[in-house]
């Protein structure tokens, strides 16, 4: 197992997540990919973090998980609508996964791209 790896998986980062980030490293330079891990690092979100801010969803205060996954409209409809009656949030619960792989899937496009155009 190489540095990057290992930084990968000090990270929690699960086998999806893993697969695409090997994937944009590949097209790196080394410069670049250092860079990278360093600025998604701070990007992406924890699945285990999403996973207790929905869950701080049933108790009222719902749609902070949206919020903070990029989702701003649908967050605040949350938040005024106590997550559409508790149903939206109970949605979300079951599909936090792929909610948290979505946003972490953006910021990794996005952070690949800003380190293209930055380092070269």
């Amino acid at each position: 197992m190489n540095q990057q790896q290992q930084i990968l998986m000090m990270q929690g980062i699960q086998a999806d997540e893993m697969a695409l980030v090997q994937d944009i490293l590949k097209d790196l330079t080394e410069a670049q990919q250092q860079q990278f891990l360093i600025m998604y690092s701070g990007k992406r979100k924890d699945h285990q973090t999403m996973l207790l801010l929905c869950l701080i969803g049933l108790l009222g205060i719902a749609g902070i998980h949206r919020l903070m996954s990029g989702d701003i409209v649908l967050g605040i409809l949350y938040l005024l609508t106590v997550g559409f009656c508790f149903i939206g949030t109970i949605i979300d619960l079951v599909n936090i996964s792929s909610i948290t792989y979505e946003h972490n899937r953006k910021q990794a496009f996005e952070t690949a791209q800003m380190v293209k155009m930055m380092v070269r």
